[in-house]
C-alpha cells in the first residue's frame, strides 16, 4: 500500500482545514484526519517511525496544515491501536513496547495464527491457493530487487489475507492489531546486523503443508516460523533518538 498522499499546507491568511471529508485521487469520500492517521500508520508499519519518537501536536499541525484538534483526534486514534502512547502533560509518542510485552505479543501471535492456519488446513480452494503463492511470488521478488520496504508489506499481507480466508472475523481482527504493533517491537529490539523479516521459504512451505491438508504440519511450522522471528531480536533495549518527522512523513513544509 502506497504511502498517503501528503495533504497541502494552507496558503498565508487561509484558514486551517477542519476533518470533513474531501475528495480523493479516485473521487471518494475521505476525511483529512483519516489521511493522517494512514500516513502516520503507514510510517509506523514501514519501519520509518521509531518507538519513543515524540508526535508534537504543534509541528504535526503545521506539517499536515490543520488544526492541532485533529491531530489530537489521530493521536486518539493511534492511541487505541497501541500505537501511540499518550503521556499526561507530556505529550505523544510512538509507542515502546517493553520487553514483556514483546514476547507476549509473539505468544499471542503464536496462539492465534496456529488457530488460523489450523482452520485452513486442506479447506484452501485453489483461486485461494493461487492468490498466496503468487503474493510469495511478489514478496520474493521484491526482496530480489532489493526493495525490502515493498517485501515487509507483503510479508505482513501474508499473514492477514491467511486469518481473513480463515472466515473467523474476531481472530482476523486480533490478528491485525498485534501485526500493526510488531513493527514497534522489531524496531526497539532488533539485533544488529539481521533483518526480522519473514523467510519467503517458509511461507511457501506452509503453503505446501495447508494445501495437503496437514493441519499439525501446518500448526508446527507457523509456531516455529514465529518463534525464529523473536529468536531473532536482542531484547534488551534500544537507545531512542529524535527524528525529523517531515523527512519521516514524506512531507516538505513549503
Amino acid at each position: 500500500m502506497a504511502l498517503a498522499r501528503p495533504l497541502r499546507r494552507p496558503e498565508h491568511g487561509s484558514p486551517k482545514h477542519d476533518a470533513r471529508p474531501s475528495a480523493s485521487a479516485d473521487g471518494s469520500k475521505t476525511s483529512i484526519d483519516a489521511r493522517i492517521y494512514a500516513t502516520i500508520h503507514e510510517a509506523v508499519l514501514d519501519h520509518r517511525l521509531s518507538p519513543g519518537t515524540k508526535l508534537k501536536e504543534v509541528a504535526l499541525a503545521e506539517l499536515f496544515g490543520v488544526t492541532r484538534a485533529v491531530i489530537r483526534k489521530v493521536l486518539g486514534r493511534l492511541a487505541h491501536t497501541r500505537l501511540v502512547e499518550l503521556r499526561p502533560n507530556r505529550g505523544a509518542v510512538v509507542a515502546s513496547p517493553t520487553v514483556d510485552e514483546s514476547r507476549d505479543l509473539f505468544a499471542a501471535r503464536s496462539a492465534i495464527e496456529g488457530a488460523i492456519v489450523n482452520a485452513l488446513a486442506g479447506k484452501l480452494t485453489r483461486e485461494q491457493l493461487r492468490e498466496l503463492r503468487a503474493l510469495v511470488r511478489s514478496e520474493l521478488d521484491a526482496y530480489q530487487r532489493g526493495d525490502a520496504r515493498q517485501g515487509l508489506k507483503l510479508s505482513v499481507e501474508f499473514h492477514r489475507v491467511l486469518a481473513r480466508m480463515a472466515g473467523n472475523a474476531v481472530l482476523a481482527e486480533f490478528l491485525d492489531q498485534l501485526v500493526s504493533r510488531t513493527p514497534l517491537v522489531v524496531l526497539a529490539y532488533q539485533g544488529s546486523g539481521a533483518e526480522n523479516v519473514c523467510s519467503t521459504d517458509e511461507h511457501s512451505q506452509l503453503l505446501d503443508a495447508l494445501a495437503a491438508g496437514d493441519a499439525q504440519r501446518a500448526v508446527n511450522m507457523m509456531h516455529a516460523h514465529l518463534g525464529a522471528l523473536l529468536a531473532r531480536l536482542d531484547l534488551q533495549g534500544t537507545e531512542k533518538r529524535d527524528a525529523d518527522l517531515g523527512q519521516i512523513l514524506g512531507i516538505r513544509p513549503s
